[in-house]
Parts: structure tokens; C-alpha cells; sequence
């Protein structure tokens, strides 16, 4: 008996090693491998396209049409960065003027060109097309790396979740995440930038403010 409870001690420090080597490699699986500073983990823009056929006419729409346009509008919350374009098969620039004004209530002008949608529209309709864009970060909280080891010394997989998701989430539309908006070639000058132009030219007395009218006693 003292000699097979000797055995098994001994077979202990060996099964001991054998596991820890395990658990180690096993852990170096799961190492960081982007050795840039560029976040994998980028924002994604997804259009959906939306439609209501509407009965025209050669003066445009009826009332009973417009209010049907304005109520579906309403419905789908129009809102800033949504696009709305006319699919008409007679291009009739009656139809685009009523769908135009109706959509300017909403702040909201139509597009030129309206993009390809399934089916077919009937005669004496059109189509009005609603793109609304979204943007997202897929695979975002990534906590798939669970190893300390960083031999790579590289950035974890969730780098730049964070930043590109609040991005994503803020941006009033998702279109400027791929393309920016146009200027006008106009320079808007706002208040702000007169007073800091004035301040340039005429110094800090530009303001003819005081030390008595600071707010100071």
C-alpha cells in the first residue's frame, strides 16, 4: 500500500505541468493580431427604401391624395437626412411640384433621380420613394480576445467600438459617413467668428467693454 500511494504522488507534479502548459497555450489562441491603429471595427451604412403609390392627375394629385401623402409622411416620421424622390412613369412636372411642396413642409427637399424599386407602377400613378439611411458598427462590444499575452503588441478587437458607435449613433445623417456634405461655396458668417475677426483688427477693446461691465464689483 505505501508503495502504490507513493506512485500516485508522484504522477501528481507531471499532471500538474501537463495542465498549465495547456492552459497557457490555450490562452495564446486568443492574442491581438492588428498591430495598426486603424479601428477594424467601422461604421456601416444601410439604405432602406420605402414607397406609396399615388394617384395623379395633370395637375398633380387631388386633396384626398396629398392629405393620403401627408399622412404617410407623418406616419414615417420624416425627418432630417431622409430622401424622398418621385418614380414617375409620364415625368410629369406637376406630380414633382406637389410631392416637392408637400415634402418642404417637412424640411425636406426630392431627389432627381429616384433609385430602382421591386415592382411596377400602374398607369395614372406614381411612385413617391422614401430612402432613410442608418448607421451601425456590427460586432460591437468584441470581447472574443481573452488572452493577457500581447506578443504582437497589437490593439484589442473592441478598439474603436466605442468611438465609431457613439459616431454612428450621433450623426445626424449616416450619408456623410461616406461622402460629405457639398458647400455652397458661400462663407456663412455667424456672430461668433465676427467677434473673433473683430478681436484680430481692433485687439481686446474691440468689444468697448469695461472693467465695471464685466459683471466684476
Amino acid at each position: 500500500m505505501p508503495i502504490a500511494k507513493h506512485s500516485k504522488l508522484a504522477k501528481a507534479p507531471a499532471v500538474a505541468i501537463a495542465l498549465s502548459l495547456g492552459l497557457a497555450l490555450g490562452g495564446c489562441g486568443g492574442m491581438p493580431t492588428n498591430k495598426s491603429l486603424y479601428s477594424v471595427k467601422q461604421p456601416v451604412v444601410e439604405r432602406s427604401n420605402y414607397t406609396l403609390d399615388v394617384q395623379t392627375n395633370q395637375s398633380g394629385m387631388t386633396i384626398s391624395e396629398q392629405q393620403r401623402l401627408t399622412g404617410w409622411f407623418e406616419a414615417m416620421d420624416l425627418r432630417y437626412g431622409d430622401r424622398i424622390s418621385v418614380d414617375d412613369p409620364l415625368d410629369s412636372e406637376a406630380t414633382k411640384d406637389a410631392v416637392a411642396e408637400l415634402a418642404g413642409r417637412f424640411g425636406l427637399l426630392i431627389e432627381s433621380t429616384a433609385p430602382v424599386t421591386s415592382g411596377f407602377v400602374q398607369p395614372g400613378y406614381a411612385r413617391v420613394v422614401l430612402t432613410r439611411s442608418t448607421a451601425s458598427v456590427p460586432g460591437c462590444p468584441d470581447w472574443s480576445e481573452s488572452s493577457d499575452m500581447n506578443y504582437n503588441n497589437a490593439t484589442s478587437p473592441g478598439y474603436g467600438c466605442s468611438t465609431n458607435s457613439n459616431l454612428a449613433a450621433m450623426v445626424a445623417d449616416p450619408e456623410d459617413l461616406i461622402e460629405g456634405a457639398e458647400g455652397s461655396g458661400e462663407t456663412w458668417v455667424t456672430g461668433q467668428t465676427r467677434a473673433v475677426d473683430r478681436y484680430r483688427t481692433d485687439g481686446p477693446s474691440a468689444g468697448g467693454l469695461t472693467t465695471n461691465q464685466t459683471g466684476g464689483n
